[in-house]
């Protein structure tokens, strides 16, 4: 699994209709046939702030990021982005799922 955190801050006039603005790019991107998950998250504590949570199947990031999509939002983001998203890429070979939580345990 590839898992990518991506921090952004968009600009202030796109703050609040920021999903919207990205909404064809996060479509088209669960749609991957090698995408895991594509989600968003909006900072609680600073809601001038977006988090991307996304992963993918190993062998399937050249292909995300060869993809029309993909170079649209290459477009896209500078142009409604305060500054350079920030981020986190990691490679977990052979992962390709969520695990249980042991310190958190449910017991039903």
């Amino acid at each position: 699994m590839i898992l990518i955190n991506v921090r952004f801050r968009p600009l202030p006039e796109h703050a609040e209709d920021f999903r919207e603005k990205v909404a064809e790019f996060t479509e088209a991107s669960r749609a991957e046939d090698g995408c895991l998950f594509f989600d968003w998250y909006r900072n609680t504590d600073d809601p001038n702030e977006y988090l991307l949570i996304e992963a993918f199947k190993d062998d399937a990031a050249e292909a995300h990021v060869g993809s029309d999509h993909f170079k649209a939002a290459g477009e896209l983001f500078p142009t409604i982005l305060k500054e350079t998203p920030t981020i986190i890429n990691t490679l977990i070979e052979g992962k390709l799922e969520w695990d249980e939580m042991a310190e958190f345990k449910v017991e039903n």
